[in-house]
């Protein structure tokens, strides 16, 4: 029997056969908890802040949220192949950081007079380089994804600082007008970005063998490797995906900010919090690509909602700490009942 055969149903199965009952019953209050405080959230905002629930502000929302989404939908791959540990399994903390220097690298490169094809080239096998780092790292080298990750995003951050001098680099050009802007109805063009990512993404994830292998390495590694799956090359290959989404998330950020800007980092704790918080909303508490785009949904309308009541930026990520401290806690308890 093939390895993609005996784990078939992975994705929409591992944790619902390993728990017991009551950890089931747990795991789906937790999902619908979460559904429910999503759905509060917009009603409470939808009372209380001016225009909270016109197209145009929700429109806004989903362009706001295409670059973190991007770069939440990069981490969830990890996530995926690198299984519920973040210390020594799935977590990227160089994403934000890749963005920032993709970003430079695609301003750079149009201040230079290279066309958008040289631009998107250079910003993609930025992001590209900066996975491929992050693997050799992890997996040839054998350094434990947490501290792997925190060293070349402070490598990447003090890379882009030379590139750009710590100044902003303006981009104008054809593609970043037509991504900046908007269509007849107020919906930005990075609405669409994000919306057709995230389909493409997750049909290669969620329908793919590959996606299926995914899935088992992370989950599953013992069995995964007795059915014969490259481990390695599987996990290398998520952290390069990873870099991609980085390289990706540059293009989308000089759009929405007409060039390449500092404090790049500060995208790091969104990023975090959208990933995490999307096992919450998958059917099994597992990471999927779908839960992820409602985490992304939940996180921009959260902020969005913060933003238009005028309330101080330190509480939203105040907010945002919080919800991974719950979410963390409450799928790690879950895993403890497993044993």
């Amino acid at each position: 029997m093939s390895a993609d055969v005996q784990f078939a149903s992975l994705p929409e199965n591992a944790v619902a056969h390993k728990l017991p009952t009551g950890s089931k019953l747990a795991a789906a209050a937790l999902r619908f908890g979460s559904l429910l405080a999503f759905a509060a959230i917009l009603v409470v905002f939808a009372l209380t802040a001016p225009y909270f629930l016109t197209v145009g502000n929700i429109g806004n929302v989903l362009g706001q949220s295409a670059i973190s989404g991007v770069l939440a939908i990069g981490l969830t791959i990890v996530l995926i192949a690198g299984g519920s540990n973040v210390v020594t399994g799935g977590i990227d903390l160089s994403l934000a950081a890749n963005m920032g220097l993709s970003a430079a690298v695609y301003a750079t490169l149009v201040q230079l007079g290279f066309g958008d094809g040289a631009a998107i080239a250079g910003a993609l096998v930025t992001g590209l380089a900066i996975g491929a780092v992050n693997a050799l790292a992890i997996v040839f080298a054998g350094i434990v994804p947490l501290l792997a990750t925190l060293a070349v995003m402070n490598v990447v951050a003090g890379l882009e600082l030379v590139l750009t001098q710590n100044t902003v680099l303006p981009a104008s050009t054809d593609l970043l007008t037509v991504l900046s802007s908007s269509d007849a109805f107020g919906i930005p063009v990075l609405a669409y970005v994000l919306i057709g990512f995230t389909i493409i993404v997750a049909a290669v994830v969620q329908f793919t063998p590959l996606g299926l292998r995914l899935y088992a390495v992370g989950e599953f590694p013992e069995a995964a490797r007795a059915a014969g799956l490259p481990l390695r090359r599987l996990t290398a290959g998520a952290f390069v995906a990873s870099g991609l989404c980085g390289g990706i998330a540059g293009i989308l950020s000089v759009a929405y900010l007409s060039g390449s800007t500092t404090g790049s980092g500060e995208m790091l704790l969104p990023v975090v919090v959208t990933a995490l918080l999307g096992s919450v909303f998958s059917r099994r508490l597992v990471p999927t690509i779908g839960g992820t785009l409602v985490s992304t949904l939940f996180v921009g309308f959260l902020i969005n909602g913060f933003q238009l009541l005028n309330l101080p930026s330190t509480l939203v990520s105040g907010v945002q700490g919080l919800l991974i401290l719950i979410v963390v806690s409450a799928t790690t308890l879950l895993r403890q009942r497993e044993i």
